[in-house]
């Protein structure tokens, strides 16, 4: 082999090198973006999971409220059924109390279900958002990765970030499924 043919080879093997180099510029860019990406959802799905619990401790509360109104008027009926058992004001007002008492109780019986279904998209917006981070790391990973191939110009350092990539991006899509 004559000097000129291996410079000419090491040329080609440079452009060669460059050409690797520019699919790794590109999937960095590509595992930034979906990272980003990812970490917009992550943040919704916190978000949800929060104003979720905000609903589900309001409602609660609520139902307690309704609750502690019932019981009073429950006592306050019991005290007037023993003290006025034949006044007919107070037996007219007992009347009234009752009716309210049995309204309440489907009340609060739709106010707990309520509660109840708030909790559930808590748990599941806190599991979504489990499934979000993870893919935001593999895919934070990877870009560190993908950028050490830069560095050291050994392909299989971009090979694993590929790899770990893919798997934050299951991850990702993972969430985006979930109910």
């Amino acid at each position: 082999m004559e000097a000129h043919e291996v410079r000419e080879f090491l040329e080609g093997q440079e452009k060669a090198a460059e050409n690797h180099m520019y699919a790794v510029s590109f999937s960095i860019s590509v595992l930034a973006v979906l990272v980003a990406l990812v970490t917009v959802e992550s943040h919704r799905a916190h978000t949800s999971a929060v104003l979720d619990q905000a609903r589900a401790s309001d409602t609660w509360e609520l139902y307690q409220a309704k609750k502690i109104r019932q019981t009073s008027i429950s006592s306050t009926s019991d005290l007037m059924t023993v003290l006025a058992p034949s006044n007919p004001v107070a037996l007219a007002k007992l009347n009234e109390y009752r009716s309210h008492t049995a309204k309440w109780d489907e009340d609060l019986k739709q106010s707990e279900e309520k509660a109840r279904g708030f909790e559930e998209k808590v748990e599941a917006a806190e599991h979504r958002a489990g499934r979000f981070d993870a893919g935001e790391a593999l895919l934070q990973i990877a870009v560190v990765l993908a950028s050490i191939t830069l560095l050291t110009r050994q392909r299989i350092y971009w090979l694993v970030a590929l790899l770990v990539g893919g798997m934050g991006l299951v991850f990702g899509i993972s969430a985006f499924l979930l109910h």
